[in-house]
């Protein structure tokens, strides 16, 4: 199997009912668009629906942060590359961008620390071999791409800290 470096998994055109008071995409819709994207990442890497379907096991998100580059607004088309950072037996860290797909102009990234869940105990369990395999044929077609600049950010004012 051929993957994709890093992984164009996602576009999606910025809806109207997206919009704010300020006129461009609301802050919860990139999260939407980002994890749409992740849910087609997951297909990739043996971890999408059908897997969910048949385990009874899937990936919830932890931790992540976004940062806010550029802004999108309503009929803007973005595309979201994803690219595996790092990964252990029971977790997944990667890093999204969503960038314009007219200009290719980086619109936000998202980084994120993702776990392997039992759904029916509820609890965190190691992934099966299948998505392992995947996984790390994924992290080595990946590891030669550069860590994005944004990846483990700190958020602080620029002035005094307090």
């Amino acid at each position: 199997m051929t993957i994709e470096t890093p992984v164009s998994c996602w576009k999606e055109t910025v809806r109207p009912e997206w919009a704010d008071y300020n006129g461009h995409m609301n802050v919860a819709y990139y999260t939407l668009v980002f994890d749409h994207a992740a849910d087609t990442f997951f297909e990739v890497v043996g971890l999408g629906k059908p897997y969910v379907e048949r385990t009874g096991n899937s990936v919830f998100a932890v931790e992540g942060h976004i940062s806010y580059i550029r802004e999108v607004n309503v009929d803007d088309e973005v595309i979201v590359t994803t690219q595996l950072l790092g990964f252990d037996d029971k977790r997944l860290h990667y890093f999204q961008e969503m960038r314009d797909v007219k200009s290719g102009a980086l619109s936000a990234t998202l980084e994120q620390l993702s776990i392997h869940v039992n759904l029916e105990k509820r609890r965190v369990e190691p992934f099966l071999e299948a998505p392992l395999r995947l996984l790390e044929e994924t992290f080595l077609t990946q590891s030669l791409l550069p860590v994005p600049p944004q990846v483990g950010h700190v958020i602080s004012p620029a002035g005094k800290r307090g």
